[in-house]
């Protein structure tokens, strides 16, 4: 699993919740262009990733990286539920689309089915 959010705070809460579920974090990311190094270097099959990242390029564009070159399952944490921001998101075709703030039993569900949807659960 990575982790992509350019707070600290809140990565490390994400980090948290999936040590939680026993699954292991690969690292975590607060720009795009860190984001799909770390999933090329480590080829999750997941990535928890926000919208707004540190630096000129946002989630959707590590996403559409991350998807064409690892083909990572990507759940979407966003604090916005701008029409134009969702709509950016749905470019990418998400794993799931999760709105902040995110309980720890939502996560784990979305968490679980992305990972079944990818034939690992």
């Amino acid at each position: 699993m990575l982790v992509v959010d350019d707070e600290a705070i809140i990565a490390e809460l994400w980090i948290l919740y999936v040590e939680l579920m026993g699954l292991e974090v690969c690292g975590a990311a607060a720009t795009a262009d860190q984001a799909i190094a770390l999933a090329e270097a480590h080829r999750p099959a997941v990535v928890l990733m926000d919208m707004r990242l540190a630096g000129q390029k946002d989630g959707v564009d590590a996403a559409l990286a991350i998807h064409d070159s690892v083909g990572s399952r990507v759940i979407f944490i966003t604090g916005s539920q701008e029409p134009a921001t969702l709509a950016r998101i749905n470019t990418d075709h998400p794993s799931a689309v999760l709105i902040k703030p995110v309980a720890e039993p939502l996560l784990r569900r979305t968490v679980n089915a992305a990972l079944a949807d990818c034939g690992m659960a």
